[in-house]
């Protein structure tokens, strides 16, 4: 009986999901790097490049469609486009399915933006809690060895409070003269 209900327990925690091991950030960089050079096509566009792609891009689903089927029609509009109707189609069905990759990547990134964000907050808190605790602590003869660290933190905060100086103001420029013509004479006059 005793083995029956060990066997039971056993399955029992078999059947329990287990968490997947938490990944270091290094382990993620290189199976992103191992990624991409699976993928194939990445590239890397200017901000400007961007810009002007989808310009030209913005094409609606229904224009494309009947684009496309302009190709099957007549096999002279085929030879001009250099492609079959099939291979174009199965060109804009792929660049559908990976902006499902698109999707999941710029999700994933806000995420992971947002937990470092969230990190980086508690480490400022605790930072900045010792920094308190350290300042109380060297006012004491007994904790003495602080006292170098606190100057360190105020001298480097004191940088970060101080304002850039102000550009030099431009040379002033000089006054353009002004002519004005009084009606009726041709004569200017200058102001």
């Amino acid at each position: 009986m005793n083995t029956n209900q060990e066997t039971t327990n056993a399955v029992a925690a078999a059947d329990i999901p287990q968490p997947a091991p938490q990944l270091t950030p290094e382990v993620v960089v290189e199976q992103l790097r191992a990624m991409r050079g699976q993928i194939g096509e990445v590239t890397p566009l200017t901000p400007e490049q961007r810009r002007q792609l989808r310009s030209r891009g913005r094409t609606s689903n229904p224009i494309l469609q009947a684009s496309i089927n302009v190709i099957g029609a007549l096999d002279i509009v085929q030879q001009a486009v250099g492609q079959p109707a099939d291979d174009v189609r199965q060109l804009y069905d792929e660049s559908n399915r990976w902006t499902a990759v698109e999707d999941e990547l710029r999700t994933m990134l806000s995420g992971i933006a947002g937990a470092n964000l969230i990190r980086r907050q508690r480490v400022a808190l605790v930072a900045g809690r010792a920094v308190n605790i350290s300042t109380q602590l060297a006012r004491d003869p007994a904790h003495a060895v602080l006292v170098p660290h606190v100057q360190e933190i105020k001298r480097l905060k004191s940088f970060k409070r101080r304002k850039k100086a102000a550009p030099a103001p431009a040379a002033p420029q000089s006054p353009v003269p002004v002519t004005a013509t009084s009606p009726g004479n041709s004569t200017s006059t200058k102001l």
